[in-house]
């Protein structure tokens, strides 16, 4: 496996989506049997969740899941799209790791959930020269090459920015990691079109140090791949 590939878990099926139901259920349709899935990605998934597509769903083993299946994968004609939204935390971890990324290189010492005030941030890095506050967030959504986040208003991300720039004010390192789980990108920005408040936190934020790392990925059916890095376009 690459140093930069997060492995899908072993346990699969495919299955052909047919509605989703309060937000985190998936019902499918696994060889003209139904199956009931779990999704912990809140976003809108915009584009992606349509009738008859093709899914990947991981098999837990776990006997006291109520729901064995997660989903983790959509086929978008061509091409896998990674919907799991944990993936960006292990993939951040990853490239600290590997020193995939200049700007974390310097950072010996990587805490994810780390508490900040009444916050959790996903992720502080500690080393020489101080700290650094990442939050990861998963991206799906792209429109005319440019891939866009979030996929449906989000306060919480709203927030998590305002956060991440109080902060910044305090001296503090801050970044946003952006992992977009398709290939089918050249450039990322905050979707403004659909998201005004984040996209005006987004353009605060970075008026006052936010790091901005975005990245593509390339996606088989067995792992995610730290693809090449996005120009930023508002």
């Amino acid at each position: 496996m690459s140093t930069k590939s997060i492995p899908l878990p072993s346990k699969v099926i495919h299955v052909r989506f047919v509605s989703r139901e309060k937000r985190f259920i998936i019902k499918a349709i696994a060889q003209d049997r139904p199956v009931t899935m779990h999704t912990n990605n809140s976003g809108s998934m915009l584009g992606l969740l349509r009738p008859e597509r093709r899914l990947l769903a991981s098999v837990s083993d776990n006997p006291k899941r109520k729901l064995p299946y997660t989903l983790e994968l959509v086929r978008n004609d061509d091409f896998w799209v990674g919907v799991n939204t944990q993936t960006p935390n292990k993939m951040l971890k990853l490239c600290w790791k590997n020193r995939l990324i200049p700007e974390l290189e310097e950072f010996t010492h990587f805490k994810a959930e780390a508490g900040s005030g009444q916050s959790r941030i996903d992720a502080r890095l500690e080393g020489p020269s101080g700290v650094m506050w990442i939050e990861a967030k998963n991206v799906t959504l792209v429109e005319d090459e440019r891939a866009c986040f979030p996929d449906a208003i989000s306060t919480r991300a709203a927030k998590h920015m305002k956060e991440l720039t109080s902060l910044a004010r305090s001296g503090h390192r801050v970044a946003c990691f952006y992992l977009v789980q398709r290939p089918d990108c050249k450039c990322f920005g905050p979707a403004d079109f659909i998201d005004p408040e984040f996209a005006r936190a987004m353009y605060d934020a970075v008026s006052h140090g936010l790091e901005v790392l975005a990245f593509k990925t390339e996606i088989s059916e067995t792992a995610i791949t730290l693809g090449s890095r996005l120009s930023l376009k508002w």
